[in-house]
């Protein structure tokens, strides 16, 4: 009976070894570590929650954090507390390199959300009058990307050259004389109600709880250059971009599980981006 016994406890021995040495190759294998990611909480970080699972599968912890600007997500990501963030286009990243001095690059483009002009006091450009105000978001590139689209649907006219670095200092004809107001993008829309209109970003449109579709009384269209030029990116301190994780992290979000889920959740507020095959 102790020889049995014996026997038996070396087998169980032996299999917990066979066992243990998988469970544990396969623990290895499965840790490969954690992706941190600053963001915006809408859609970003609700896109991001969706590929934690496409990414824990594959051995990865994905960590999002919220943040409700534009300036400490990249300075967190510079200083190297952070791996990455998603919750800005690249003219804002180039203009934001430029004038912080910080080392950002594109890992990747995920989405596109169409800037939209929305109802405040009134719900049709055609009943604007002289003195209405119009509330648009003050940052260099997104103010310029509210101008241009005031300018596409008449209600003011540029300098020829103004791009996308116009300001209201670029407004050359004002013909109902409207009056831009530039405020903070995230305190745009809290002002709907006190001016005739808001130009927001798509993000910002979400959280006020507009519809892109059924809302704006304009909007960028999906296939315009503005999806190229705007499209929202996964940005990453330079040198960063090849490594394991950020691959990782650009694939999930380029999944065609997250297509499928930007698509049948933000009503073509957020467009998911498709590269150009070369």
């Amino acid at each position: 009976m102790k020889k049995t016994v014996s026997v038996l406890l070396s087998s169980l021995l032996t299999f917990g070894a066979v066992v243990g040495c998988g469970t544990l190759a396969f623990a290895q294998d499965a840790e490969k570590g954690t992706i941190t990611v600053a963001a915006s909480a809408t859609p970003h970080a609700e896109i991001l929650e969706q590929a934690e699972d496409i990414l824990a599968a594959e051995g990865w912890d994905l960590k999002v954090t919220i943040f409700d600007d534009y300036v400490q997500p990249n300075l967190v990501v510079e200083s190297g507390d952070f791996d990455a963030n998603y919750f800005q286009h690249i003219p804002y990243l180039d203009d934001f390199n430029q004038n912080q001095g910080t080392h950002l690059v594109n890992a990747g483009g995920i989405h596109y959300e169409p800037f939209g002009i929305y109802p405040g006091k009134k719900s049709s450009l055609d009943e604007l009058e002289s003195g209405d105000v119009i509330a648009v978001p003050n940052d260099t590139t997104n103010e310029a990307r509210a101008l241009l689209l005031l300018e596409a649907n008449g209600v003011i006219k540029l300098k020829e050259d103004a791009g996308l670095a116009a300001t209201v200092k670029d407004i050359v004809e004002n013909p109902k004389e409207i009056k831009i107001q530039e405020l903070e993008a995230a305190q745009v829309a809290r002002v709907k109600d006190e001016v005739a209109f808001v130009v927001l970003n798509g993000n910002y449109a979400l959280q006020a709880g507009f519809s892109v579709a059924k809302d704006s009384v304009a909007h960028e269209e999906s296939d315009s250059e503005a999806a190229k030029t705007y499209v929202n990116i996964i940005a990453v301190e330079e040198g960063n971009e090849d490594s394991e994780k950020i691959k990782a992290l650009v694939d999930a979000l380029k999944s065609d599980e997250i297509k499928t889920y930007i698509e049948e959740t933000y009503d073509g507020a957020v467009i998911p981006f498709v590269e150009e095959e070369e």
